[in-house]
């Protein structure tokens, strides 16, 4: 009994179909799905969302933010970002880096602002080593 799987965004649907398994990646680590799991809402981190089919064939995607459910066999992933690991530009993740690196927050910045910025510079970091590894 296979899985159904959505991935999207507020722009568009980026997967869609039956899968084996769905590994998420959650906001305090990962959650893997399989057939038959119990219903659920988490909310999703950043990093690597692997989809396997029956047949076999993996597939990933780089998510960022959001919200994952299961319900009777679907795992629906409402993501922030998402994006195909074959369609990263690792050049542009370096330039994005290179850039965030390079605008360190304001002495006297609000914890909020140095947090918000230490999750970007975090994220930069993750899209550019899985854009590095195709």
């Amino acid at each position: 009994m296979p899985l159904d799987c959505a991935v999207t965004t507020p722009e568009q649907l980026v997967f869609e179909g039956s899968v084996e398994s769905v590994t998420v990646p959650a906001a305090d680590g990962e959650m893997g799905f399989l057939p038959r799991h119990a219903p659920l809402v988490g909310s999703l981190g950043f990093g690597e969302l692997r989809v396997a089919s029956q047949d076999g064939a993996k597939q990933a995607f780089f998510v960022n933010g959001g919200f994952v459910q299961v319900v009777d066999n679907r795992v629906t992933v409402l993501a922030v970002e998402a994006q195909a690991m074959d369609d990263l530009d690792a050049e542009s993740a370096r330039t994005d880096l290179s850039e965030l690196e390079s605008s360190l927050p304001q002495a006297g910045s609000s914890i909020e602002e140095r947090q918000e910025y230490s999750r970007a510079l975090s994220v930069a970091r993750a899209r550019l080593k899985f854009s590095e590894r195709g």
